[in-house]
């Protein structure tokens, strides 16, 4: 089978590069509007693009053409919280993942608690188990549909002391859920560990 890609409608693009592209993470981002209203809604094309100063990449896409609540609530505060989402909240992130009026707050229709944040004036999730404070930094649009990789600055991670050793994350104690395709998500199920690989001298690399 070939599928031309220009045969394809941005609809069922996207229908088709949401089973390939898997799993992948998702970001759950805290905004608030001009007039206070949290809003809450789950990102899937997410990662992280640099180390210094650390930075997170969404892509933002648009709905009938306009701009997401999240988009137009980053555009004016400049701020917003991305939470990694465990296994418990699947529902949660689902739900919220409707188009709800941007005057509704997600965050009260789900009965979630929120506590301050350090750094921006948008609040982050109580019972998360890792919360990253974000400043905008950038947004790229591609393509004809007006979906933009919105890039922020994390200024502050919120993460539990019981998911964090040495350094790291443990993956498998923070439990995170992913998205594959259609209204499907997956944890992270049997996790392999491989011996670290080794750098090879310079000395034994052929010219």
């Amino acid at each position: 089978m070939i599928i031309e890609a220009t045969s394809l409608s941005p609809e069922e693009t996207y229908r088709l590069l949401s089973g390939v592209v898997v799993p992948r993470p998702i970001a759950w981002v805290l905004t608030r509007t001009g007039d206070g209203v949290d809003n809450l809604a789950p990102f899937s094309c997410f990662t992280f693009v640099s180390n210094k100063p650390p930075m997170l990449g969404i892509n933002m896409g648009r709905k009938k053409g306009a701009r997401k609540d999240s988009r137009s609530n980053i555009d004016v505060s400049g701020e917003y919280v991305v939470h990694i989402p465990t296994a418990r909240f699947t529902d949660a992130v689902h739900t919220s993942a409707k188009e709800f009026p941007a005057e509704v707050s997600e965050v009260k229709v789900l009965g979630l608690e929120t506590v301050a944040s350090a750094h921006v004036s948008v609040p982050r999730l109580r019972n998360l188990p890792l919360a990253m404070e974000c400043r905008f930094h950038s947004a790229v649009a591609y393509g004809d549909t007006g979906a933009e990789f919105v890039v922020g600055e994390v200024l502050a991670f919120h993460v539990d002391d019981r998911i964090y050793a040495d350094g790291k994350i443990d993956t498998a104690l923070l439990d995170p859920i992913a998205r594959i395709g259609g209204p499907k998500y997956s944890t992270l199920g049997e996790i392999t560990t491989l011996t670290a690989i080794e750098q090879t001298p310079k000395s034994v690399i052929p010219s």
